[in-house]
């Protein structure tokens, strides 16, 4: 089943010579993610770009609802998101983000976790938000599944 995203970032696929696929983000309006994008392009024609896309474009509409440039995304940010998608993190959350959505199982939660670690190091590599990108280098984001809210499915 196709969902189509009206008025919200969301993944496009890229249709490339010879048959391959490349996955972006692309504003509302269509135009590229310029940050995402350069980050998805390291990625490109493995499958970890598309998985990538999906759990890239959901972090950047939450910081979008958070009023959050990912150039001013503080390593506490990144804890309060991934406790917020089902990582076990001992902190106030804020609101649900996600509604009617299931929280990330084990691996999902690690691939998340993965996916913005990468995003904020090669942000970190052209000069945004050097100052993540140093605590990041030594720091795991926290991908243990939260079993209570997992049991709940909130």
């Amino acid at each position: 089943m196709r969902h189509l995203v009206v008025g919200d970032l969301r993944v496009q696929r890229i249709e490339r010579k010879g048959g391959w696929r490349s996955w972006t983000i692309v504003w509302p309006e269509g135009a590229l993610h310029a940050e995402a994008d350069r980050f998805l392009r390291v990625h490109d024609g493995s499958g970890t770009q598309k998985t990538y896309a999906y759990y890239l474009v959901d972090h950047l509409r939450w910081l979008e609802r958070e009023c959050l440039a990912f150039g001013a995304v503080q390593l506490r940010d990144l804890e309060r998101y991934m406790g917020i998608v089902g990582a076990d993190v001992h902190m106030p959350l804020g609101e649900p983000w996600r509604v009617g959505k299931r929280p990330y199982g084990r691996d999902a939660s690690a691939t998340a976790a993965s996916c913005l670690k990468g995003f904020y190091l090669h942000q970190a590599s052209l000069g945004v938000n050097v100052g993540l990108g140093e605590k990041l280098d030594g720091t795991r984001l926290p991908s243990r599944v939260d079993r209570r809210r997992s049991l709940l499915g909130t």
